[in-house]
């Protein structure tokens, strides 16, 4: 069957939502919070549209990615980027190619449409595929100035990064309310509460120190561990390369993606 990449309508919207909650359900916490923002994003101004791209197969909507307008500031000065997220993909359909074609699309557009940078909170061991890079390595931090490698940053046009410097600021739609999310998601079919997985469960499949090693870092969980890039948990004193390669190789066995991804 062949996939159609098209920009969202609104008979998609209620979909959309529900392949977001799919999608992100119990990466973070026993809910997740994406499917109200994806409801709110459409409605600020900071919301390009041009650029709400769903893939769809059939008649079914297995995935979307979603634009802002966001900026870079430093010392009184301002720099205009986009953001995107969330990228969204139902998991029957997760590592099939979906997310790949809605970025290389999307990103493809933004650049047509004038867009000279592009700058996201996403998974460091996935992006660089396309052309991401650290900000850190770019001189673009969060705000209060850390670094971490989920924050990346993309030229859409040759020097498109040239002289952005300073700290990233998103969209204030992004800093959801977790009670409002939750009485947003009781507007959807019932669905059992995810648990997160302790980081226990890596004992005796890792190297002795490595699970207090995560802990002291402030990881309790795989979920949580899975959010942080193979570099990073390799740098953590206690887990270094060889515990790295444990907890890929425990995740791989259970089916579980993370790590550089080629």
């Amino acid at each position: 069957m062949t996939m159609t990449l098209r920009c969202e309508e609104p008979s998609d919207h209620r979909a959309v939502e529900q392949l977001t909650r799919e999608a992100f359900w119990g990466l973070s916490g026993p809910r997740c919070g994406e499917h109200l923002l994806v409801h709110r994003l459409r409605d600020v101004d900071a919301f390009v549209p041009e650029l709400d791209v769903v893939a769809v197969l059939g008649a079914i909507v297995v995935g979307n990615v979603m634009y802002t307008r966001a900026r870079v500031v430093a010392d009184g000065e301002g720099w205009d980027v986009l953001t995107f997220g969330p990228l969204s993909v139902v998991p029957g359909y997760q590592g099939r190619g979906v997310g790949s074609a809605l970025m290389r699309r999307t990103l493809a557009d933004a650049t047509r449409l004038g867009h000279r940078a592009a700058v996201v909170y996403g998974h460091p061991d996935y992006y660089p595929r396309f052309g991401f890079v650290r900000g850190w390595q770019v001189g673009i931090t969060a705000p209060g100035g850390a670094s971490p490698d989920a924050l990346m940053a993309l030229a859409l046009v040759d020097g498109g990064l040239d002289g952005v410097r300073g700290e990233f600021h998103e969209d204030p739609v992004f800093h959801l309310d977790p009670a409002e999310a939750e009485a947003f998601d009781r507007t959807f079919p019932a669905k059992e509460l995810a648990t997160l997985t302790g980081v226990d469960v890596l004992d005796g499949h890792v190297p002795v120190g490595v699970v207090e090693a995560l802990r002291s870092r402030g990881i309790d969980d795989l979920e949580t561990a899975r959010r942080h890039s193979s570099a990073e948990l390799t740098a953590t004193a206690g887990i270094g390369r060889v515990g790295c390669d444990a907890i890929r190789d425990y995740l791989r066995e259970r089916g579980i993606a993370w790590g550089v991804i080629a």
